[in-house]
């Protein structure tokens, strides 16, 4: 009966011993609080995310609202002063650039690309370099 008391109260040690432990360390506890603190970041830094997402999808749409409307209103300006100053040369007129339906779909507006080369051969080489056409 003696070895029984023994083992009874070795159990009991061990399962003593373990909840002091489980309760009692302060590293534990820390590591707990610092693993509850990394959750929270995360989950904040996520929202964080979404929020930034839909924040730059609402502006794009604004800007695509802003360029389609600019388009429109060059179109109306362009006709309005057709009609409205048909004598106005067409060198004077701030509007001579009339948009083509294809161009009005377009994000951007045609540009004239500059060449980075002459047309001809020059310098050096003139009359020695057929032209290519």
């Amino acid at each position: 009966m003696t070895w029984e008391y023994a083992l009874v109260g070795l159990v009991f040690g061990i399962v003593i011993g373990a909840v002091a432990m489980r309760f009692g360390n302060r590293k534990l506890r820390q590591q707990q609080a610092l693993q509850h603190e990394l959750d929270k970041s995360k989950t904040e830094l996520e929202k964080y995310r979404q929020e930034l997402v839909g924040h730059f999808a609402y502006s794009a749409e604004l800007l695509d609202n802003m360029a389609r409307d600019y388009r429109q209103l060059y179109q109306h300006m362009a006709k309005s002063s057709n009609n409205l100053l048909p004598d106005l040369p067409n060198q004077e007129n701030p509007f001579r650039y009339q948009l083509t339906e294809a161009e009005a779909d377009n994000d951007q507006a045609p540009v004239a690309i500059p060449r980075d080369y002459s047309e001809g051969a020059s310098g050096l080489l003139r009359g020695q370099v057929p032209r290519r056409d």
